[in-house]
């Protein structure tokens, strides 16, 4: 009997259709919201700049704590380990009962993330390492792609893509954003104080025992992880790690909600898919575009802008955005059919890999948030990071996009009708 060769983007399976359906329906209104947040911090950062300085630098917290941050930290540090958190939970649900579960469907959104994330880190060095005034220690800041600008743009023009090329972005998106949280936790931690690392470690396992003994009270779980967060913060090591942490130690099918709960049989739906439908508002309306509030407002002076299109930085965060995403994307992809053997997915085309590697080069929230961890809030390089990540990211948004919208318009029109009983 003749053997199949192996195909890219193949049928979903049902943990990944339903993570795809879900995330489709929440992620639209919540890039929206992102796009808002955006817009307000840039009309408010240049037209009444004053306040704008005065209210981000507003601190707020016990001092005693060591948490007397300003609300632009707060944002930072504490808003995004919502965001994180959320992130953990879908990161879970992929592995567990999602796309990443199959080694055969997981290698190929691995290999292209990692692709996704190694030639535009290649081309900020190239920039950075030749030039004189080049700086390299932001060369993750163009790695990572925003999920929910990306997915905004693939509901508004991609009706009729097909499902698989569909998760294959979401796929994608998520280990993208796993690979950013271990560069943040990695190399952008200057030092570790290690008691308070294993105390929140510690606090972190005593809330997977609770989850897993079936506690799901708020008034227990919340404060356990407001405990971790702290303490992860006084460590030294990014308190949005904490939020990945508690997430990914939350049941994610419904066999091990049912021991968790103690149920006479597997619920519907699980633990981590309910959370992550009781927390993605709280990221996606609120959390993630308070962040774009404070991180996005920079001033559009001359100088601000003419010192943007001169730094080496800017130049290797655009340049890595726009182009080596889908370099990346689709050279790694093109890797994994060449040696593999394996085959394009029925209807599926090379124009589709490059329209998501376009739609990839959006990378906002954690390209942002990198950016403030390499360079620090406020400095110059810093706003330049914001510069380019808002032209890169709205240029890749338009490639993007309008591929997407050609290969729409492609499979509407060759996709066969449907049949009459």
């Amino acid at each position: 009997m003749a053997r199949t060769a192996p195909r890219l983007f193949a049928a979903l399976t049902p943990g990944g259709e339903r993570n795809l359906l879900d995330t489709l329906r929440e992620e639209r209104t919540g890039g929206l919201l992102l796009l808002a947040g955006t817009a307000v911090a840039l009309v408010w950062a240049n037209l009444a700049p004053a306040s704008y300085t005065a209210l981000s630098s507003t601190v707020v917290g016990p001092a005693a704590l060591h948490l007397d941050l300003t609300l632009a930290q707060w944002a930072t540090d504490g808003l995004l380990a919502v965001f994180f958190f959320v992130v953990g939970l879908e990161l879970k649900r992929e592995v567990v009962a999602g796309e990443l579960r199959d080694p055969r469907t997981a290698v190929v959104p691995i290999v292209a993330a990692v692709g996704g994330m190694l030639v535009p880190a290649a081309l900020y060095l190239a920039v950075n390492l030749s030039a004189p005034d080049g700086v390299p220690k932001g060369w993750a800041v163009p790695t990572a792609t925003d999920i929910a600008f990306a997915v905004a743009v693939l509901a508004v023009v991609g009706r009729s893509l097909p499902n698989a090329l569909r998760a294959f972005l979401l796929t994608l998106a998520v280990v993208d954003d796993l690979l950013a949280i271990v560069v943040i936790g990695v190399v952008y931690t200057d030092h570790v104080a290690l008691v308070w690392l294993g105390a929140a470690l510690l606090t972190v396992a005593v809330f997977a025992v609770a989850v897993a003994r079936g506690v799901t009270t708020g008034w227990v779980l919340v404060p356990l992880a407001v405990v971790a967060w702290a303490l992860m913060h006084a460590s030294g090591v990014h308190a949005t790690i904490a939020g990945v942490l508690l997430g990914v130690v939350v049941p994610a099918t419904p066999r091990a909600t049912q021991r968790a709960l103690r149920l006479p049989a597997p619920p519907e739906e699980s633990l981590a898919e309910r959370w992550e439908h009781r927390w993605r508002p709280v990221s996606a309306g609120f959390a993630v575009p308070v962040f774009a509030l404070f991180a996005a407002g920079v001033t559009f002076s001359a100088a601000t802008l003419t010192g943007a299109v001169g730094d080496p930085v800017a130049q290797g965060v655009a340049l890595g955005l726009v182009v080596g995403k889908p370099l990346g994307i689709l050279g790694a992809t093109w890797l994994v059919a060449r040696f593999t053997r394996a085959e394009l997915a029925p209807g599926l085309g090379w124009a589709d890999v490059l329209s998501v590697g376009l739609v990839a080069g959006i990378g906002f929230t954690v390209s942002l948030l990198v950016g403030e961890l390499a360079f620090g809030a406020g400095s110059a390089h810093d706003e330049h990071v914001v510069v380019a990540v808002l032209v890169a990211s709205v240029t890749a948004a338009l490639a993007g996009g309008g591929a997407l919208w050609l290969r729409d318009r492609h499979h509407a029109t060759t996709s066969e009708p449907p049949r009459t009983r």
